[in-house]
């Protein structure tokens, strides 16, 4: 009888108008024939892109055959009873080269409303930024839905967007409904509901291949946004601590952490009812668990199923960890 042990994901490399070359370059992978790469899906649920895993006895089975082989073992009971035979997370690396489109993504509420299973809640960690780098993230004012739309079509968004320059290390939390834009330079790990509807709300008036517009979703995108403005779009964290766990994010979709690793970390996940997803955004770990062991790499992640409790990570080099969970509340 297979056993489970936690799995290794071959990435799934996505050509994008905006994409640039550092999966090549700062990450060292091959996207082979493709012009850019700009998304590297690590671990996806998404139908008609399932990650097939690329490590030990379950090496080419799709991941949603495995959830459905193994339920509650590899995702967790309650994870399982609500999200089913769907890996919940969607886990990728985004590398603009230029302006990603100004765009929103319903929440499950509106999804569910419109026939889809759920909505899309989302955490960017920037793992490289180059000089003056920036995104967007909210509204930089109370703005309604009236003003939105005249600025939309004088193509004028611009002017009420929130602007943040960007570092290595800098993380935001992208809830459902708050428009966004990841912009040149800015190469990110995303963590998100798995999701793959986005409402392009402006597309800096750019020109695809064909020499057309992208579509744009104005009505979609004037229903599902929030228009609040906040007082800061930025999520703060302990970023000096070495060798522990430190909070970054949590919302009912998931629960992330940060790992700056110099030396070895025990963990017991006995406490937790859910599959761990160890993402590597800077340098090198080796996963220690009983029946044996796997190296991961910057860009890579690795899954650890729920009837795994506890492992070892040790730094192959200074590393960095995204630590990625689901608490039901």
């Amino acid at each position: 009888m297979n056993v489970l042990y936690p799995l290794k994901f071959k990435p799934i490399y996505l050509e994008k108008i905006w994409g640039g070359q550092n999966v090549k370059t700062l990450l060292h992978k091959d996207f082979g024939k493709l012009m850019n790469c700009g998304e590297m899906w690590l671990l996806s649920g998404v139908e008609g892109q399932n990650s097939v895993v690329a490590n030990g006895n379950f090496e080419g089975d799709e991941l949603n055959d495995l959830v459905e082989t193994f339920m509650g073992d590899l995702v967790g009971d309650n994870v399982f009873d609500k999200y089913g035979e769907t890996f919940p997370l969607l886990i990728k690396v985004i590398d603009p080269l230029t302006w990603l489109s100004v765009q929103v993504h319903p929440d499950d509420e509106i999804a569910q409303m419109i026939g889809l299973e759920n909505g899309k809640t989302e955490m960017w960690y920037v793992m490289h930024a180059d000089k003056d780098a920036e995104l967007v993230s909210g509204f930089n004012r109370e703005v309604t839905k009236d003003e939105v739309e005249k600025l939309i079509y004088e193509k004028k968004i611009s002017e009420v967007l929130n602007y943040e320059k960007v570092n290595d290390g800098d993380v935001f939390f992208i809830p459902a409904r708050r428009i966004h834009a990841l912009g040149p330079g800015c190469m990110v790990a995303e963590i998100q509901q798995t999701s793959d509807t986005t409402y392009r709300v402006y597309d800096w008036d750019r020109l695809d291949q064909h020499g057309m517009y992208r579509e744009l979703h104005i009505p979609q995108s004037l229903y599902t946004l929030n228009y609040k403005h906040e007082d800061s779009y930025r999520t703060e964290y302990e970023r000096e601590k070495k060798d522990a766990t430190v909070p970054m994010v949590e919302c009912p979709y998931f629960t992330t952490n940060y790992i700056d690793l110099d030396a070895i970390l025990a963990k017991d996940y006995s406490e937790l009812d859910s599959f761990v997803i160890l993402t590597c955004v800077e340098g090198g770990f080796t996963l220690k668990y009983e029946n044996g062991e796997e190296i991961v790499n910057i860009g890579e992640c690795i899954l650890i199923p729920n009837v795994i409790n506890k492992v070892e990570i040790k730094a192959l080099n200074h590393c960095k960890i995204l630590e990625t969970y689901i608490v039901e509340s």
